[in-house]
């Protein structure tokens, strides 16, 4: 090919390109200023709670992601109080991490603030944790705490003082049970059926 030729070609192909290109463009409108990527979305709003995205990704069952969102929230705050402990606690607890889960509800109880529902799950991994008469007694303080309005603590409540019975007796199958999850991150223990 020539010089000349390619000289011709050049600014033809760059033509073409361009309106090919233009074509693409939504309307040729320039994007409004303050608009960065997604369109719709106001920059300028407050951003939701990371302990309120962090229960709602419990109650979604995914609890790394609750984790995480949890941790952000202590960081957003600046301190760790008893309501991230008890969502750090609670997502602990759906992953079946017994241990860690126990640790951070202890410490959610023992901070001002701790709430009936703190109580009722520290209750519940004591229970998984074949802890029962500790457990029970954590159970009678969360049911005193929320003066009996809660259903779940008291049915929480209800079995382990039925399965302390029965321990004295008979020996409970402690695969009978299951962890329910009611409200956001309260957890009830029920027969499996």
């Amino acid at each position: 090919m020539t010089k000349r030729h390619w000289r011709v070609r050049m600014p033809a192909a760059l033509l073409l390109l361009s309106l090919s290109l233009a074509a693409c463009a939504p309307g040729g409108d320039a994007i409004p200023k303050g608009q960065v990527d997604a369109p719709g979305v106001d920059l300028d709003a407050e951003a939701v709670d990371g302990v309120e995205v962090g229960h709602r990704l419990i109650a979604a069952g995914e609890y790394e992601l609750a984790i995480k969102a949890f941790n952000r929230a202590a960081l957003d705050r600046g301190k760790i109080d008893a309501e991230i402990l008890s969502g750090l606690g609670s997502a602990n607890l759906g992953l079946g991490r017994l241990g860690q889960a126990e640790s951070l509800l202890r410490r959610a109880i023992d901070t001002e603030g701790a709430q009936p529902e703190d109580w009722n799950n520290l209750g519940v991994v004591l229970m998984e944790a074949g802890k029962t008469a500790e457990a029970e007694q954590i159970f009678r303080r969360a049911f005193a705490l929320d003066n009996g309005e809660s259903v779940a603590i008291r049915d929480n409540l209800r079995l382990a003082l039925a399965k302390s019975e029965n321990s004295a007796t008979s020996r409970v199958e402690t695969d009978d049970y299951k962890l329910v999850r009611r409200g956001s991150s309260e957890f009830l223990i029920r027969p499996t059926p």
